[in-house]
């Protein structure tokens, strides 16, 4: 014969209704995930406004004395921001920048390198005090659709 359950005679022994255990760890894993996602830089996946993340990042060095390299960001920019490029890094940056191609208008070299636009205006050149010479190019997103 089993021995009958223990009651306790204190009142708040049984504060807490009956619930099975899986339902409370259920409950602390969504009150983790709430906590978690109401973290100051980002929101669930949401970029905080005028900041911006590298995606993807392909480098390619199979040909001798050159590195071809190619990166996606997102970014989250604020009105008249666009995604572009600050001290070698995705920044937000003025639209009228991009719209009107004058690249080194957006700071895109590291401190120290000279910028020089290319001669189509395709895209640009850092030139670092040694003499060697970053060329970026861009795609243009319109003729691209």
């Amino acid at each position: 014969m089993a021995p009958a359950p223990r009651r306790s005679s204190r009142k708040d022994a049984n504060a807490l209704p009956s619930m099975s255990s899986t339902f409370w760890a259920i409950m602390i894993l969504a009150s983790l995930l709430i906590a978690y996602c109401k973290g100051p830089s980002e929101v669930c996946g949401q970029l905080a406004a005028g900041t911006c993340e590298i995606v993807t990042l392909d480098r390619d060095s199979s040909q001798p004395r050159r590195t071809i390299a190619r990166q996606t960001a997102r970014c989250a920019c604020k009105k008249g921001q666009i995604a572009g490029t600050t001290r070698a890094r995705p920044a937000c940056v003025d639209a009228r920048i991009i719209k009107t191609k004058q690249w080194c208008e957006m700071l895109p070299c590291l401190e120290g390198e000279g910028c020089d636009l290319l001669i189509n205006k395709s895209g640009w050149t850092c030139t670092q005090p040694g003499g060697r010479i970053k060329t970026t190019t861009t795609e243009d997103q319109m003729e691209m659709s």
